[in-house]
């Protein structure tokens, strides 16, 4: 999520996903991640959330009455033609320390997904580079029974294998929101078969991301690459399972011909050259739509 109200999302070019981009290639629904820098003091982290709350309030959804904010599958479901869904998420829970008040509050202001960690520990868990490597602590089970209370989605991505493996016996709505396959390319933000079968066994789905280096280990990668991880998902069963979590705006490294929203049609393009158009609405729309809660 953008920091900066001089950013128009309507047509800035300094944006990955802008209005223009997102309608262009026909896009339904656009996920906006609330994200809070490491840079940022613990003690203003809650306030770095709000702000960008309010921004997305303000300066995405208020000047552009074609989006509209979606908090489960009945509002995707009443989206007019020319509607586009703005699905409101927080990637880390550090923003809101140990208090499972501040989640709530930001629950209640619209957020429907919630990844526990970023890449290192909170109050929650453990990140995937956190060397310790430990699981959900007591608060981090608060915090996904809360999320299970309000039907919201538990990110297991930037997640520790440990703390993956808890979020699979304790969350109701566990999820993958953007990663990659750990057997193609064994960065440790992707995950492994054994992760990836598993959320295949809780009828649940994983994003395949653009990051190139989780595509193909280098700072360079193609929409072959992408497909690759797609492919492998599909060979272990995951046909109903899989999608795509670009990660636009999240990450300087462009996928080759992908580098944004407005170019989404060129994916479309290789798709259906080796998926049939069912097969390629489910990975584009269906898989994710179908495990978003009522």
């Amino acid at each position: 999520m953008f920091m900066d109200r001089k950013i128009d999302f309507k047509n800035s070019d300094k944006l990955q996903v802008n209005l223009e981009g997102v309608q262009a290639s026909r896009l339904k629904v656009q996920c906006f991640a609330i994200y809070v820098p490491a840079i940022v003091h613990p003690e203003m982290k809650f306030n770095a959330a709000l702000y960008m709350v309010d921004l997305f309030y303000e300066h995405v959804l208020k000047p552009n009455p074609q989006l509209k904010h979606i908090k489960s599958r009945q509002d995707i479901d009443q989206l007019g033609d020319d509607e586009i869904g703005a699905v409101l998420t927080l990637e880390g829970c550090d923003a809101v320390g140990c208090d499972l008040l501040k989640l709530k509050t930001l629950l209640r202001l619209g957020i429907s997904s919630v990844g526990l960690t970023w890449n290192y520990a909170n109050c929650a868990a453990d990140g995937v580079l956190e060397e310790r490597g430990a699981g959900l602590s007591s608060f981090g089970r608060q915090v996904v029974y809360e999320l299970n209370a309000g039907k919201a989605l538990c990110d297991v991505s930037h997640l520790s294998e440990r703390g993956f493996w808890d979020v699979m016996e304790w969350a109701d709505y566990p999820f993958a929101s953007h990663s990659n396959c750990y057997s193609l390319c064994p960065n440790p933000r992707n995950l492994s078969n054994e992760q990836i079968e598993a959320l295949i066994d809780r009828d649940s789905v994983m994003g395949i991301t653009f990051v190139t280096e989780f595509l193909s280990g280098k700072q360079t990668a193609t929409i072959t690459d992408i497909l690759r991880h797609l492919e492998h998902v599909c060979s272990l069963g995951g046909e109903d399972h899989v999608g795509f979590g670009s990660d636009f705006d999240g990450t300087d490294g462009r996928v080759a011909g992908l580098e944004n929203a407005r170019k989404y049609d060129s994916l479309l393009n290789e798709l259906t050259k080796y998926y049939s158009d069912i097969q390629a609405e489910k990975f584009l729309f269906r898989n994710f739509y179908s495990r978003f809660p009522r």
